[in-house]
């Protein structure tokens, strides 16, 4: 079981992959995805993106600045403003 995700700025397309889970600090506060969640739309705020690439892995965070976060049967795409590094 996997989820796809994809993680996109106006300028390029960051990663688009395969995990576990993802984290993701959303307006409302922080949410996990995993394959198969309900369709699902947030902004984003500023913060760490968290990715799980296997069941019980640490996190690789990935610093974002504002943007929409979607959930569909596709799997999750992050379009931030800006991603740091």
């Amino acid at each position: 079981m996997a989820l796809h995700f994809e993680l996109v700025t106006p300028a390029k397309l960051v990663r688009s992959e395969d995990v576990h889970m993802v984290v993701v600090p959303g307006a409302e506060g922080e949410f996990g995805v995993l394959e198969g969640h309900a369709p699902f739309m947030s902004t984003i705020r500023d913060g760490a993106v968290q990715v799980y690439k296997t069941e019980g892995a640490a996190p690789e965070e990935i610093e974002v600045r504002g943007g929409f976060a979607e959930v569909s049967e596709a799997g999750l795409t992050v379009l931030a403003e800006h991603v740091e590094g």
